[in-house]
């Protein structure tokens, strides 16, 4: 061999789509690849972007390969380096080419390095040793960097998780998975968006259904839009005051993987004061009866997908006409700093539908939801008022039921609003800037 090393330029071709949004696929894919044409594997590193496109490298003793995806094209960009003569790349191309169902393939094979033009130096080796010492690995072992992204525009999420996937299927509404994370526990997505993972869920159930129960003693029935994974509903069966639980969930699917892996979240599904319903909530609503409901929490995802129809006004006013005379609506009414143009408009709705002294918006903060400060609206049909609580039950209830993050203290500080948030929740729709928005409101 007259070069250091052999570099392909590879060209894949009406790949499945599937297959190329699909991080763990590639991964093992990768390293499959890599064993296969001999080489020995030291890293993996992975990252899936949302909405879709994987990037990643496969780290060899012998170099790398590495991938970026474009699934909406079929089509991924492959390097293969391998030093010396004991790996030979072509291999591995034969291989990712099977593994990706590409349809062609292209590839261009570079000598590097080229033993002509290079001049052996002679120098200190001693000199270029670490301080200390790197623990010897165990031969076999892999390092597997895999990373799920949730990215927006201008901002993204990352979490690293095991490499393996827990769960993931297709319904007719969305794409159902979980990731096993190393930093939050077992993760639910829904279309690649993060919707709760299993160390800070009892933010938001807590904060969704503590509030309006202890401003509003004498609620009996309640019912939850949304929420199949289960832990508003957790949240609200604390409540012994409560009678009766309907809970209305579109997809069943969201309901099994919870099941399976965030049980935490999902163990209150057997209570016998809860109705299971899986059926589409907006219709389930627009079929209720008139003033049946004391608390109705629309447990939603983002407004896109299954979700798009819980965010218009025509929704709200079906809530609103299902809603006992002292009822209370809460919704999760996104971030004022992720998207204040849909933070704006949907306070505006909520203020036309309940008027402007019965809606208000309060905070909680959520790790892993976009820029870390979420919202939650609470709008009241009759004169209940959210700071007018029994904080020394809701202290009692804090500690009996050893919650995590709502407690007497939580609920009043919740509704003090930083500046910008004001001033977001008296603007008008039209006239919303990217001052204070992360992505554009245009």
């Amino acid at each position: 061999m007259n070069a250091l090393g052999r570099h392909i330029l590879v060209e894949f071709y009406d790949c499945s789509p599937e297959l190329m949004n699909d991080v763990m696929h590639i991964e093992n894919s990768m390293v499959a690849a890599a064993e296969t044409a001999g080489a020995t594997v030291i890293n993996s590193t992975f990252h899936h972007f949302s909405p879709y496109g994987v990037s990643g490298v496969v780290v060899i003793q012998e170099s790398h390969l590495a991938i970026h995806t474009w699934p909406e094209y079929g089509y991924a960009a492959v390097d293969l380096f391998t030093c010396g003569d004991s790996v030979d790349p072509w291999v591995s191309y034969r291989y990712l080419k099977e593994a990706f169902e590409a349809g062609h393939g292209s590839a261009m094979e570079c000598r590097r390095g080229q033993l002509d033009l290079l001049k052996r130096k002679d120098f200190n080796l001693e000199s270029m040793r670490d301080v200390s010492p790197k623990p010897v690995e165990v031969a076999g072992t892999i390092t597997r960097d895999v990373w799920f992204t949730e990215r927006d525009e201008n901002i993204a999420l990352s979490l690293k998780h095991s490499g393996n996937q827990l769960y993931k299927k297709d319904s007719d509404y969305q794409r159902v998975e979980v990731y096993e994370t190393l930093a939050y526990g077992n993760m639910l997505t829904l279309d690649g968006m993060v919707m709760c993972t299993q160390k800070d869920e009892y933010v938001y159930h807590e904060m969704i259904t503590h509030v309006p129960m202890f401003s509003n003693r004498k609620a009996k029935r309640a019912l939850v839009i949304g929420g199949g994974d289960g832990g508003t509903v957790r949240e609200l069966l604390r409540h012994e005051q409560l009678e009766e639980v309907t809970l209305v969930e579109i997809d069943e699917l969201v309901i099994e993987a919870c099941k399976l892996h965030l049980p935490e979240t999902a163990v209150a599904f057997d209570n016998p004061r809860l109705n299971l319903l899986v059926e589409d909530g907006i219709k389930y609503i627009k079929e209720c009866a008139d003033a049946h409901y004391d608390l109705i929490i629309v447990d939603s995802a983002d407004p896109v997908g299954p979700g798009e129809g819980l965010f218009t006004a025509e929704f709200y006013k079906e809530v609103y006409r299902c809603l006992t005379n002292d009822g209370v609506m809460i919704t999760q009414s996104e971030s004022p700093r992720f998207n204040s143009a849909v933070f704006v408009e949907i306070y505006d709705t909520y203020k036309q539908i309940f008027g402007k002294e019965k809606v208000h918006c309060y905070l909680a903060a959520i790790p892993t939801y976009p820029t870390g400060t979420w919202s939650f609206s609470y709008s009241s049909k009759g004169n209940a008022h959210p700071l007018q609580f029994d904080a020394e039950a809701a202290a009692a209830f804090s500690q009996s039921q050893g919650l995590k993050y709502y407690n007497e203290g939580i609920h009043t500080a919740a509704f003090a609003l930083p500046n910008f948030v004001k001033e977001l929740l008296n603007s008008n729709p039209n006239n919303v800037t990217d001052e204070y928005s992360a992505e554009p409101t245009n």
